[in-house]
């Protein structure tokens, strides 16, 4: 037992110095020759984006040779927690960071964040107003809108053909009916090589966040005062996940891997949940895709995802210099040629306006599916706790989905735990 507690305390140790190494070689700025070099950390998903941010990163760089920005992918929202924590703590955080606006409150507690309250660019005339309130937390201003999105659902038209499946399933009923029909045994082996559905598998943020856009449609909420997820559209959004699973018609994803497309890609899964981001990496295959708004239990509904752009604090100079490429990141150009060459949603509406986005939503109708149903979506609480919330609801789904509990007995379990948590 001994030797195993050392050795757990080595790799959390040995955990720590790749991190705190990680933190001193990426995140220092240095001042040299008039020149200021600012980090820049972010989770951008898939590799082919990052190659879109990279080219407009360096096109900043060539346009203001005194600031020179370098980008670095330190993985995904879930991997890169711990890095950022360990770096604020450490004294030791990147100058800008791109991540979910649910951190806000914790880096607000943390002391380690910039205020944006007197930061008032002309182009912020332009970003979308319904974005305001991802930026603010206890009546100040912390970040800006890098990029927007929503959860559909993808589906392959060439399987719902085969399938004879005609008409786009528009309630949780009518959705269970066309996963049914759309598993089916194409070799005559007698077993099921083609699925209707494709769930996520795993207690992480991508699981909470494509699972509650079905909360939200089942008249699920997150209320203004006190956390309860024990709510009827919680237990209705379970249960519809669950009857899923007992159909035979969905199967769940590699554990905190439910983002792959592999089995999409290869005509094994029929639909799969996904936002805009993915546009870019399917019109690169070249296969057929189509995307669906989220059905409706008892109203429309999405979950409004997207990163902001958040400022560390750090010295006037290097603020000064990141807050000029905040204004690089807001504006019409950069936030048309990230949209089209990602699919996100641009936050700039002179850049949803702008002729070169019209034509690339007229050859990718399905960027319209997620400009449609933005108006139903609603967005995740950026209060210091949220990371609490989504956990135990994570812990729920992943319990239902393994058949480890019911639905209401597993929310049950989670909110036992925020009780404890939040009461103390």
């Amino acid at each position: 037992m001994p030797s195993r507690f050392a050795s757990l305390l080595k790799s959390i140790f040995f955990m720590g110095m790749v991190c705190l190494s990680l933190c001193l070689s990426s995140c220092q700025s240095t001042q040299a020759s008039g020149v200021i070099h600012l980090t820049l950390w972010q989770g951008v998903n898939p590799p082919p984006n990052r190659d879109v941010l990279q080219k407009l990163v360096d096109r900043f760089n060539q346009q203001n040779p005194n600031i020179q920005v370098e980008s670095l992918y330190v993985g995904q929202g879930d991997q890169q927690m711990p890095k950022i924590l360990a770096a604020v703590v450490g004294n030791a955080a990147p100058d800008m960071l791109w991540f979910a606006p649910m951190i806000t409150g914790q880096l607000v507690e943390l002391n380690a964040l910039r205020s944006l309250d007197d930061f008032h660019p002309p182009v912020q005339a332009e970003l979308d107003p319904a974005l305001s309130d991802t930026t603010k937390f206890d009546g100040k201003t912390w970040s800006v809108p890098f990029s927007t999105n929503n959860v559909g659902i993808y589906y392959r038209p060439s399987l719902f053909k085969a399938a004879g499946v005609k008409d786009l399933p528009k309630t949780w009923s009518e959705f269970r009916a066309v996963a049914k029909q759309l598993t089916r045994d194409t070799t005559g082996d007698g077993k099921p090589d083609q699925v209707g559905m494709l769930l996520p598998l795993g207690k992480g943020e991508w699981t909470v966040f494509t699972w509650l856009p079905f909360m939200f449609s089942g008249g699920g909420e997150f209320a203004a005062s006190g956390v309860n997820i024990v709510n009827p559209g919680a237990i209705a959004a379970l249960n519809f996940w669950q009857d899923l699973m007992k159909d035979g018609s969905a199967i769940l994803s590699q554990p905190e891997r439910g983002y792959e497309l592999d089995g999409f890609l290869a005509g094994k899964v029929a639909m799969q949940l996904s936002g805009p981001w993915t546009l870019g990496q399917l019109q690169a295959t070249k296969v057929d895709f189509g995307v669906l708004p989220i059905p409706v239990g008892t109203q429309p509904a999405t979950v409004i995802g997207g990163e902001n752009l958040f400022l560390f604090k750090s010295t006037p100079e290097r603020e000064q210099a990141a807050l000029k490429f905040a204004e690089f990141v807001m504006s019409e150009p950069f936030q048309t040629e990230w949209a089209i060459g990602t699919g996100y949603l641009p936050t700039n509406l002179k850049s949803r306006e702008s002729q070169a986005y019209q034509e690339f939503r007229a050859k990718q109708p399905a960027v319209d599916v997620f400009l449609n149903q933005a108006k139903f979506g609603q967005s995740r609480p950026i209060f210091p706790g949220y990371n609490r919330i989504s956990d135990n609801l994570g812990r729920a789904i992943e319990a239902t989905l393994l058949d480890r509990a019911t639905p209401e007995a597993a929310l049950k379990s989670s909110q036992q735990r925020l009780d404890l948590i939040f009461n103390r």
